[in-house]
């Protein structure tokens, strides 16, 4: 059996040289959420990776990362106004033919698909051409993914692309869609063992060049602190949507309340449960116990983990079927030297190892959340052993520089398998 977590080995053979600039295509960029993308493209040019962003869409967020004034590289926003009107995408494609060889050939391959993503497509390529860029890699295996797969069909350069989780799991992905995105992909990623298990369980021999690779944390940015005498603090962060388990966390805290602990939760994140947490919280006669702090700046996020004497991620399943992957906030937390609670849910068991590097509880369990909190918030010992085993975890498994050396030896296994498949068919 092949070990999922080694690096892609190069065939043997005479192998192209890897790829010296890479167009990353994302949705939008920035995005305050993709804290991911940010660190892994500043990794890429720190390691002199040339990149080139383009997104589908402008920013829609009214915060953002620090993080982002690291990044050199200038970002492409494929979409315009209008752009769906029949004589925009004409025009695109008439410009896509002058400058690629072959292109109305080609074309043919996007027989099915949204005329906005085709015309995305058409515009990346004549990008791609335009800025030498040797290779793409989208971020979300179906959207992003979908435009990449045509642009490197026109443009004749290879394609990859990490999958995460919502665009594996949620009710609106189009499994032909998916399954294509994966069949044509040089490779595909995703974050997690138990992401690439499901995906090849479900796909089949599709996603049979499907390797593991973690998001990565900037370790420089999250310096550990012992958490052994630390106030009894709950920290959580994300979005209010249903899959971060948000009203399960307030749940244990009225039953952390009746048992008599002393102790404050405080939740970073906007969302559309936001009514509905705040009507819960006053049910509960929590308004004095728990707080919705709304965005804040990455700066203030990281201070309010670092501070904190546990971190709870109470993520669970949606009804949508949508779900986290592994969650960024853990990998910051366990960083920090904050020990967290979690549930059982996709690949969170892996990264916290079986109540090894931080404590895990089944989803929609209270009871059990509450009790694990408890823990943590009354037993320093066990914060610092927890603590202590996560930094050791985090850095043996999920430094950016390593993760994002797996990607590039992906991108430099890619142009080796095309060239393979080329000389193949000549």
């Amino acid at each position: 059996m092949t070990n999922p977590c080694a690096e892609p080995q190069v065939r043997s053979g005479r192998s192209p040289a890897a790829p010296r600039r890479v167009g990353y295509v994302v949705k939008r960029y920035p995005r305050y959420s993709e804290t991911f993308i940010v660190a892994e493209i500043a990794a890429h040019e720190a390691a002199g990776l040339e990149v080139e962003i383009f997104s589908l869409r402008p920013p829609n967020d009214t915060h953002f990362q620090e993080a982002i004034a690291r990044v050199r590289a200038p970002v492409h926003y494929l979409h315009t106004e209008g752009v769906k009107a029949a004589s925009h995408l004409w025009a695109a494609l008439q410009d896509a033919a002058a400058v690629l060889p072959g292109f109305w050939s080609e074309l043919e391959a996007a027989g099915g698909e949204d005329a906005l993503a085709v015309h995305h497509a058409a515009v990346l390529a004549c990008a791609v051409r335009r800025t030498a860029i040797e290779h793409l890699h989208a971020h979300f295996a179906v959207a992003t993914a979908t435009v990449a797969r045509l642009a490197s069909r026109f443009a004749k350069v290879p394609y990859t692309f990490t999958a995460h989780a919502k665009d594996i799991f949620h009710a609106s992905v189009r499994p032909e869609a998916l399954r294509r995105n994966l069949s044509e992909a040089a490779t595909a990623i995703t974050v997690s063992d138990y992401n690439r298990d499901y995906l090849v369980q479900t796909y089949g021999a599709a996603a049979a060049r499907t390797h593991r690779v973690y998001n990565g944390i900037d370790l420089q940015q999250f310096p550990y602190a012992s958490p052994e005498r630390r106030p009894p603090r709950i920290a959580a962060v994300g979005r209010l949507v249903e899959k971060k388990g948000f009203a399960d966390l307030v749940a244990a805290c009225a039953l952390l309340r009746d048992r008599g602990l002393a102790y404050r939760c405080d939740i970073v994140g906007t969302g559309p449960l936001e009514l509905a947490l705040r009507a819960l919280m006053q049910r509960c006669g929590l308004e004095d116990r728990v707080q919705l702090l709304g965005l804040r700046p990455r700066s203030e996020v990281v201070a309010h983990i670092r501070d904190a004497a546990v971190l709870a991620a109470p993520c669970v399943i949606g009804s949508d079927g949508d779900r986290d992957g592994l969650p960024t906030v853990l990998l910051e937390a366990m960083a920090l030297g904050t020990p967290c609670v979690s549930t059982d849910v996709t690949g969170i068991p892996e990264l916290l190892q079986g109540d090894e590097s931080g404590l895990v509880v089944p989803q929609h369990d209270p009871a059990a959340l509450a009790a694990a909190l408890e823990r943590l918030l009354t037993d320093p010992a066990l914060r610092v052993r927890l603590a202590t085993c996560a930094r050791r975890r985090v850095e043996a498994e999920f430094d950016i520089r390593r993760t994002a050396g797996q990607l590039r030896a992906v991108f430099r296994e890619a142009r080796s398998t095309v060239a393979e498949l080329t000389r193949a068919a000549g």
